[in-house]
């Protein structure tokens, strides 16, 4: 059903944030060994085996990166640019399968999402938990970013759906907690 496939996309975009290539390289070998996902010109290009060992080497390198202090966070700023990029090309390609979803259109959701996901990581997320733990945190939080990125990348392909469940159920606590924020400073006065 079509409508999945935009799910998909999302939920492969929003893991981008996480990790720039898990989702890529999910969805590069779903795409060259399974039924799960076609892959429309030029987006094809990914289930080349060049492409796919180069994902390979590149996620054990940013999964890595991301285990040390201090270097994750050279490694954030520098997946500042290429998380966001990852994001769009992942949300590109798959929501060609979707019909007539406009490419540039795909390219800005999946950057927009992506990149989402990494600054609330990059800004918020991870300094809280290297500050809080004073830095023994970082091996806990990044095994737990590379968990859900790869969770996510293959739910989000496999079923769908949940990705949708997840969005909505997301959407509901954003809504709580922002109109929560906005009557607590009128009942302090």
């Amino acid at each position: 059903m079509d409508i999945f496939n935009i799910f998909t996309a999302f939920g492969l975009s929003a893991s981008a944030g996480l990790n720039a290539y898990i989702p890529l390289l999910t969805v590069s070998l779903l795409a060259r060994f399974t039924n799960l996902i076609q892959l429309q010109e030029p987006w094809n290009l990914m289930t080349s085996w060049w492409v796919i060992g180069v994902l390979a080497v590149l996620t054990v390198v940013e999964i890595l990166a991301d285990m040390f202090p201090g270097v994750n966070h050279v490694n954030d700023v520098i997946q500042s640019f290429i998380r966001p990029t990852a994001g769009a090309i992942v949300f590109a390609a798959t929501s060609s399968q979707v019909g007539d979803v406009e490419p540039v259109l795909g390219l800005i959701a999946g950057l927009l999402v992506s990149g989402g996901v990494h600054a609330v990581k990059a800004l918020a997320v991870r300094p809280a938990v290297n500050a809080a733990t004073g830095g023994l945190g970082n091996v806990p939080a990044s095994i737990g970013e590379q968990a859900t990125s790869t969770v996510v990348s293959v739910l989000s392909v496999i079923i769908p759906v949940i990705i949708a469940v997840i969005l909505v159920i997301i959407l509901a606590i954003v809504i709580i907690w922002s109109n929560s924020r906005k009557r607590k400073p009128a009942e302090f006065e």
